[in-house]
């Protein structure tokens, strides 16, 4: 996947996508939706298939000191992307520059003459321009002036819900991992690379592949079944296991982090790319009157884990 990053001096080959325009933060059904429309309207003339976004997202530029809102981070978001056949990547930087763009200035400055798009899928609820002051109508009404097709996708839901990263943060918060990947239509991941932790895990007889989380939104804290891909590396592969998030209030620790215990699993992951998937929560966090007692759980844990993931 190609990804272009400025809509000024765009090559050849990298115009005259057909392309999903949005945040795609997730990328959960109602975004692969129209992904999909994007790809069928690229199918009649040729055209290669792409997404158009911004880095970082208009949220976070316009509320910097918001809490944390992302379900995933820019890598992950092109890595998920590729998976669904896109093969060029508009992740233009939200500046100040592009946050001034009026309605008809985004149009033309960067779908017609910068891009050179052939074709744009929107959501019906699509605002762009200075103040999001243009609709989807508006963006029809400019596509016919400049030479570029617009579709207008529906909104998706799913269980007479409309799907929005709004209700999948929701259903991670409340520990529902399993209905939040009903509106992904995947499991929902934590992505980043293995660091050094306490090693405390390997004393207990449960070594982990720890992970920071910045800039994400957290699932509600607590002990998951996880299905685990080491992304990189002579390990690289598919796995299960079970998984720790939060904080380790039984050492007093507090500060996030995630700690996986792969299963039937032995090998170095330091510096190596995980992607975990939190596929049900098992219980909250907690301290234990001993270790013993806290390792008793942990192996509980474990066994309730596997059966889980047998099952699937």
């Amino acid at each position: 996947m190609r990804v272009i990053r400025s809509y000024h001096d765009v090559a050849p080959d990298d115009r005259g996508a057909a392309v999903a325009i949005g945040n795609f933060d997730g990328v959960h059904l109602g975004h692969q939706s129209v992904i999909d429309l994007a790809r069928k309207a690229g199918a009649t003339t040729g055209a290669p298939l792409g997404v158009l976004t911004f880095e970082p997202h208009p949220r976070a530029y316009f509320a910097p000191h918001t809490a944390a809102f992302r379900l995933m981070s820019p890598q992950a978001r092109q890595s998920r992307l590729a998976k669904l056949g896109v093969s060029h990547l508009y992740e233009l930087p939200f500046n100040e520059a592009l946050a001034a763009l009026t309605p008809e200035a985004f149009a033309h400055d960067v779908i017609s003459a910068g891009l050179g798009l052939s074709h744009v899928v929107i959501g019906e609820d699509f605002c762009f321009g200075k103040a999001r002051a243009g609709t989807a109508p508006d963006l029809v009404t400019y596509g016919k002036e400049l030479g570029f097709g617009v579709t207008v996708a529906k909104l998706v839901t799913a269980q007479d819900a409309q799907i929005s990263s709004t209700a999948i943060r929701t259903a991670l918060s409340d520990g529902r991992p399993r209905d939040a990947a009903t509106m992904l239509g995947h499991w929902h991941r934590l992505e980043g690379p293995v660091e050094h932790g306490e090693k405390r895990g390997r004393e207990l007889g449960f070594p982990t592949a720890n992970m920071h989380l910045t800039g994400l939104h957290l699932p509600k804290f607590g002990v998951y079944a996880v299905e685990v891909d080491v992304l990189t590396g002579p390990h690289a592969g598919r796995y299960t296991g079970a998984a720790s998030l939060g904080t380790r209030p039984m050492f007093g620790e507090n500060t996030p982090n995630l700690e996986t215990y792969i299963f039937d699993f032995k090998g170095d992951l330091y510096g190596e790319t995980l992607s975990v998937a939190l596929v049900e929560y098992l219980r909250s966090e907690d301290t234990f009157d001993s270790l013993e007692s806290f390792i008793a759980q942990m192996h509980a844990d474990c066994d309730r884990a596997r059966s889980i993931l047998s099952a699937l």
